[in-house]
């Protein structure tokens, strides 16, 4: 069965459905245009010279891929330029049109889990537990202490509260180390009535720490010094306790440090974790500029000529009387294929010399060359 199949004929009248998406059929622009982009695709294609073996529709699907994949390189470049400060927000609206800003948001959540570790905040929770020491033991199991206490999870210990009292709550001396100097000279500026002489002299604040400094060697050196040691949460105590007591402590379940799913952002499906739900659309052909539209062009024939390589490359050769036509569908292809490679790569190297460090770094220079600029103008000189 022979079936004739119509090719382009030198025109089209583009309707909606005829592309295979339809994402841009409802765009009125894109309505005007589509015709506007067949007939100048065939015409570079060498139609009415030679017959171009493709369809309007065919036409119409070049034009609708080349606008999807211009939206998807610019909108995939936003999202590397700022997929720090998206991650964890909301995906109910598209971005396409929204000003994105740098956000500290992320950078504190990754900033947290050093917090957790050093104990000054984070994302962790510590936890408070007590220990009863027995006189005369001086080792002590804590995973034994996590498992009587029904904890299912390892545990690591944080902190021991098990210090000697500051140096600054055993700091009392009336006379601060000046003798009854001081109350002398309180004496002359008619303060002497009132104790201790301390109380008015300010005293600088090296001075106390000095003092603290001289206590806590004195119970270092002459006492026995509260301590322990902690290795692999069995923990040592010195000195021998020598009486029953409550000692305290600090930890952490393991398995909500280890955990990878944050404690602070409650995902319902709503959020943005990976690129794949950055809410992006496809772009709105009518708000493309013209630079974009002639990219969008450009893809277009290169999609077409592929198409049209693919179709010519069925039959290599074609038999006539007395010879054969070579047909050049294998020359199509690799053309279109190093045309499409060389708009990708231009697209990208401008998106990036857009980019947020690009455009810094030519302020940058800019300042620069103008600072040298100033300074090569005579300064003038004032004669008063």
């Amino acid at each position: 069965m022979n079936i004739e199949v119509p090719i382009w004929e030198g025109s089209s009248s583009f309707n909606t459905g005829q592309t295979p998406f339809g994402f841009y059929d409802s765009d009125t622009i894109f309505q005007l245009e589509a015709d506007k982009v067949a007939k100048w695709c065939a015409a570079r294609l060498g139609y009415p010279l030679v017959d171009v073996e493709l369809q309007s529709g065919s036409f119409y699907a070049a034009f609708e891929e080349a606008v999807t994949s211009y939206g998807n390189e610019v909108y995939l470049w936003k999202v590397r330029e700022n997929y720090l400060s998206m991650e964890g927000n909301s995906t109910g609206s598209t971005l396409n049109t929204s000003l994105i800003v740098p956000s500290m948001g992320n950078s504190v959540r990754i900033a947290k889990q050093y917090g957790s570790e050093a104990g000054s905040g984070g994302n962790v929770t510590w936890y408070s537990g007590s220990l009863p020491l027995t006189a005369s033991v001086q080792n002590y199991d804590l995973n034994a202490w996590a498992s009587a206490s029904g904890i299912d999870s390892s545990i690591e210990i944080k902190r021991i509260l098990y210090d000697a009292a500051p140096a600054i709550v055993r700091y009392f001396d009336p006379y601060a180390g000046t003798g009854m100097g001081m109350n002398n000279l309180m004496d002359s500026f008619g303060f002497g009535n009132q104790s201790p002489g301390v109380s008015f002299m300010l005293m600088p604040i090296s001075f106390d720490v000095m003092k603290m400094q001289a206590i806590e060697f004195n119970d270092q050196i002459r006492k026995s010094a509260y301590s322990f040691e902690l290795v692999n949460n069995q923990l040592k105590i010195f000195p021998i306790p020598n009486d029953n007591a409550n000692l305290f402590f600090q930890y952490i379940k393991v398995n909500e440090r280890d955990s990878i799913i944050s404690p602070e952002v409650q995902n319902n499906g709503s959020l943005i974790t990976n690129i794949s739900n950055v809410p992006y659309a496809n772009p709105v052909y009518s708000q493309i500029n013209t630079m974009g539209k002639q990219w969008i062009y450009q893809y277009a024939l290169a999609t077409a000529k592929e198409m049209l390589g693919y179709v010519r490359s069925k039959y290599s050769q074609i038999p006539i009387p007395g010879d054969n036509v070579q047909l050049n569908g294998s020359t199509l292809t690799d053309a279109a294929a190093k045309e499409k490679e060389a708009l990708l790569t231009f697209l990208r190297d401008t998106l990036d010399q857009t980019s947020r460090k690009s455009q810094l770094e030519r302020k940058r220079e800019e300042a620069e060359n103008l600072q040298q600029q100033l300074n090569s103008v005579p300064l003038p000189i004032y004669i008063f």
